[in-house]
């Protein structure tokens, strides 16, 4: 069977009921946590609320498009606060933290993404690596983010490198890079499990472009990443944590 169409398969619709009754869910396991945090330097960011500029949905879904230069000027707190919570902010939780309810749809609940942030020039923020750590303000409009380490020394060219030669994305302020935690989906669906984290994926896409037009700034998704060096950065395994797309964002031209 050639690649394309094994493809082809790959996004067939599999017997959920099956698949379902296979699971570690179904095996009574125990359900995988949500509460994940690496080095616990944590930095509570300012309320987004007034960073919002553009409430009108449909001039949101008229704007949005996939935004390649940016200046120099730098992003706000309050804006990342907003393109974080956007994406991942827990505004529930259902059966002991079995399940999650957020901004962004996902298949069971399952919420498997976890979001890093590269930051180069946010007002306040010192630069360097981050991680988005939702399980601080369950039910809050708050964003807490923990401080992972230092920026590369010679950002331009490493960052570069990661994001497979698009030299463009040096210039966003912040550059957004959300990981996989297979197995919070897994645990439910079992080998079906993978199909649905991808459709989960482009609801996260979406809501994250669509808050960047929220906020009078740009972005543009990324599919095309050095898979090795992305997850060698943020020290994932690349099995049971690994990046799936990246984000930059930034302030546009004449906005």
């Amino acid at each position: 069977m050639s690649e394309i169409k094994k493809n082809r398969t790959f996004m067939h619709c599999p017997s959920f009921e099956k698949r379902m009754f296979e699971s570690d869910q179904k095996k009574g396991l125990p359900h995988p946590t949500y509460d994940y945090f690496i080095t616990e330097n944590f930095t509570e960011l300012p309320i987004f609320d007034d960073a919002i500029v553009k409430t009108s949905y449909l001039d949101l879904l008229d704007d949005r498009r996939s935004e390649r230069v940016f200046t120099d000027e730098a992003m706000t707190q309050e804006q990342l606060a907003f393109m974080l919570w956007s994406g991942g902010g827990i505004q529930s939780t259902r059966g002991d933290g079995v399940s999650t309810f957020r901004p962004v749809p996902s298949g069971g609940a399952r919420h498997p993404f976890e979001y890093y942030i590269a930051i180069k020039n946010v007002k306040g923020l010192e630069p360097g690596f981050y991680h988005y750590v939702p399980t601080k303000h369950i039910g809050e409009k708050k964003v807490t983010i923990e401080r992972l380490g230092p920026l590369f020394d010679d950002y331009d060219i490493n960052m570069n490198g990661l994001v497979a030669g698009q030299k463009w994305v040096t210039k966003a302020p912040v550059v957004l890079f959300v990981s996989c935690i297979p197995y919070r989906a897994e645990w439910r669906y079992s080998d079906a499990a993978h199909r649905v984290m991808l459709i989960d994926l482009g609801h996260v896409g979406q809501n994250l472009m669509l808050s960047a037009s929220a906020l009078g700034l740009g972005s543009c998704c990324l599919a095309a990443f050095d898979q090795k060096r992305c997850d060698d950065t943020f020290s994932f395994n690349s099995i049971d944590e690994y990046t799936v797309y990246a984000l930059p964002v930034g302030n546009l031209k004449g906005e």
